[in-house]
């Protein structure tokens, strides 16, 4: 039934087009559940398999064939691992959420349009990370709309969802991501791979051999223990006893590769930029504005329901907004009895300088005489700050 009230707000707002999917940001969010971490148990669940696990093996075994190797068989059984779970609501998960700081909560990952409609969300436990949660609500928004961009932040950023994005023929609009290495070493793309002679060239003049493709689809470069042993950028190359310097690969580096030469163009930087203004603001009124910070339900249907019923109202109450400043428009210009054509025209004009003066949080007197229950949402390009690309 909830299910049916979202859609249906949304398909009046679709047909009235004030919906605009084609640049749909996506986002997760975390919201405190009603369980202490005083009743808890520690209890060994298997890990779960990737949704794409299948279709990697198979392109590692074509990998490993192509390069003379064995390929691997089947798949190992799947590895055991340690969660505590919650007596009180087993469907939660624990969220760290800083270095001493822990509790259970739940995941929602949301996705909106430019005009900061809620097009879609997706409740998961606490502990699911973003990247993981993102193939669940992805399906469910290709099925029902035409997208173009898929925006979303550093924690999407992953060989498999930048594969998917591009393969369906859409451009993933992902931001800058610092290489994760030791400090003093060399980074990550110092290391360049040749494709033609599939080796990696590094300095020194250092060529890096293909050894092996490894179960987890990275392809192994490994260097000669003979020429590691004299040279004069080792201590920033490995701290290897053997003299071995290894260099990972993934079979689907090239996409990550595509995605990095996206974000330096000038459209995708300006869209990315836009985060702050719509999902990034969309969390920010769902806490400060209809108590979403925690939760009083109890399991993931129930706080899934609940959730998205919170978002048809805060689309409902948009769409009663935008739909007021239109009709009042229409009774404004009717009352000169201007032409349809002239009417357009300054219709278009009045519209856009009276919702940057409401929408405008620099405008004091207009955010003063709102009712604090029924306060309209800040313009874009007035929120705060974002990450930069």
């Amino acid at each position: 039934m909830v299910q049916q009230i979202f859609n249906w707000i949304l398909n009046e707002i679709n047909d009235a087009g004030y919906l605009s999917p084609e640049a749909v940001f996506i986002d997760g969010t975390h919201i405190k559940a009603s369980a202490s971490m005083k009743k808890v148990i520690r209890r060994a669940v298997p890990e779960a398999s990737k949704i794409y696990s299948e279709q990697l093996l198979n392109e590692i075994n074509e990998d490993r064939e192509a390069h003379g190797k064995k390929p691997f068989d089947g798949g190992n059984p799947p590895k055991e691992k340690v969660i505590t779970e919650s007596k009180t609501d087993p469907e939660c998960g624990v969220f760290h959420k800083g270095e001493h700081k822990k509790c259970f909560a739940y995941a929602a990952q949301t996705a909106c349009d430019k005009n900061r409609y809620i097009l879609d969300v997706t409740v998961n436990s606490g502990n699911v990370h973003d990247s993981v949660a993102f193939d669940g609500l992805y399906e469910r928004l290709k099925k029902r709309f035409a997208m173009r961009f898929v925006v979303a932040d550093a924690g999407y950023r992953t060989p498999w969802i930048c594969k998917r994005v591009i393969d369906d023929g859409l451009i993933p609009v992902l931001p800058y991501k610092r290489p994760m290495s030791k400090d003093g070493f060399f980074r990550p793309y110092e290391y360049i791979y040749d494709e033609y002679f599939n080796c990696v060239l590094f300095s020194e003049n250092h060529v890096l051999s293909y050894s092996t493709t490894n179960r987890d689809g990275c392809r192994e470069f490994k260097s000669k223990p003979h020429i590691c042993e004299n040279c004069p950028s080792r201590g920033k190359c490995t701290a290897n006893s053997s003299c071995i310097k290894t260099v990972l690969k993934h079979l689907w580096n090239g996409y990550l590769e595509l995605a990095e030469d996206y974000r330096h163009t000038p459209e995708i930087h300006k869209l990315y930029d836009h985060r702050k203004e719509t999902i990034e603001r969309v969390f920010a009124d769902t806490k400060e504005k209809h108590s979403m910070r925690l939760t009083y339900f109890r399991g993931l249907a129930r706080v899934t329901n609940w959730v998205r019923l919170k978002f048809a109202t805060m689309n409902l109450k948009k769409y009663v907004l935008h739909r007021w400043l239109y009709c009042f428009f229409l009774r404004f210009l009717s009352f000169f009895r201007l032409s349809v054509y002239s009417m357009l025209i300054i219709q278009k004009a009045i519209f856009l300088f009276l919702r940057k003066m409401v929408f405008s949080t620099d405008c004091a007197w207009a955010v003063e005489k709102q009712p604090k229950h029924f306060c309209i949402s800040k313009t874009p390009g007035n929120a705060g700050g974002s990450k930069k690309l």
